[in-house]
């Protein structure tokens, strides 16, 4: 076994989710995960945790959804298994990155909505999402496979807790802010200007550890709930949504409210996102990539919308780490979090209040950064 994937289960088990003796781990196997779930099997026993092994295959998922007329009923034991768990480490590793391109976007929604309860109670655990190189990812990504593999380590296999001091000085930035406002400007595509609220938010340093409020490894972003936003957003970062390939996507808000859109592909996919209820209408998380280890564009949102030079909005449910003890009940209530990104390393800024704190990709405290 490469010496990575012992290296990537220990990360994930110590770093990530924080394991200690006693605790109910429950461990979700992607297909070709299989490498990964045996290190990490290893690294849960020898911490004396309890270990359930659950299989996630979108093919299965595809079997069922187009098999079943649509009513959906929850599901009572998976609810249960998260009720009863601590740590929760999702293991991505597909074999079709395309799998449920043929189930419609009801059929989807109408899935999501009927689990949400279960999606929830395991939102309370310490849950990490992490992904295993795969050949189909690697595919997706337009790389041979050993230089995926060497992508995915560089981005996994950081110095977390140097980068969690750099994200901490955005961190500090946003919390004490109350409006962001997003400008890029484009010749060939629609410009972005767009403002959102932040004040009364907080923001989340998020170093790929629950000890953070950080559930991605790799992670390397800085997120915060906006609201009130007000504007145009061009989104020029490729992204598969319900297994199909969207590109290009164009929204405008008013009140918060996503008031128009377009895509230049599978447009259809954006609009059933869009009508899968009332938050997702309206943006749950603005975040901010600082992961320089992730250094190209992939088509998989773990690893593209952390990395640097580029923002990410994303659209439906809010996490309630942005918010206050008490204040919870204000985050944005969707069954769908769906993250959209766009490059901001040339012609763009960021401004907190009104004060630039990036541009063109660099913030203020990092060498290249121009004043005006």
């Amino acid at each position: 076994m490469d010496e990575r994937i012992r290296d990537h289960a220990r990360t994930l088990v110590d770093w990530s989710a924080r394991v200690e003796r006693g605790d109910d781990v429950v461990v979700s196997v992607g297909e070709d995960a299989h490498d990964l779930a045996v290190a990490v099997c290893a690294e849960l026993g020898e911490r004396g945790a309890s270990v359930v092994t659950t299989y996630a295959s979108e093919e299965l998922d595809r079997a069922y959804l187009r098999a079943h007329d649509g009513d959906f009923d929850a599901s009572d034991a998976e609810l249960a298994l998260y009720e009863r768990a601590d740590v929760v480490l999702r293991l991505g590793g597909p074999r079709n990155t395309t799998a449920m391109a043929d189930v419609s976007g009801d059929s989807q929604a109408a899935y999501a909505r009927a689990n949400q309860a279960a999606r929830e109670a395991r939102l309370d655990t310490r849950w990490v999402s992490t992904v295993h190189p795969t050949r189909a990812l690697a595919q997706q990504a337009g790389m041979a496979f050993d230089e995926y593999r060497d992508f995915v380590y560089g981005a996994v296999l950081r110095d977390w807790e140097s980068l969690a001091a750099e994200m901490a000085q955005l961190k500090e930035l946003l919390d004490a802010g109350s409006e962001v406002r997003l400008v890029t400007e484009r010749d060939a595509h629609p410009d972005t200007d767009l403002t959102m609220a932040v004040e009364g938010r907080v923001a989340v340093n998020s170093a790929a550890s629950v000890a953070y409020d950080s559930h991605n490894l790799p992670s390397g972003e800085v997120f915060t709930a906006p609201f009130a936003t007000e504007g145009e957003v061009f989104f020029d970062v490729p992204m598969t949504l319900q297994g199909r390939r969207v590109r290009n996507v164009w929204l405008s808000f008013e009140s918060g409210e996503v008031v128009d859109f377009s895509a230049e592909t599978n447009e259809d996919v954006l609009a059933d996102v869009l009508d899968t209820d009332a938050g997702a209408k309206r943006l749950g998380e603005l975040g901010v990539g600082m992961n320089r280890g992730i250094d190209r564009f992939t088509d998989n949102v773990l690893f593209d919308e952390k990395m640097g030079d580029t923002v990410h909005l994303a659209l439906g449910r809010a996490y309630r780490s942005n918010f206050r003890d008490g204040e919870e009940d204000e985050a944005n209530d969707s069954a769908v979090h769906v993250d959209m990104i766009t490059d901001v390393s040339e012609r763009s800024r960021i401004e907190i209040d009104g004060d630039v704190i990036q541009r063109n990709g660099r913030f203020r405290w990092e060498p290249g950064f121009e004043t005006a």
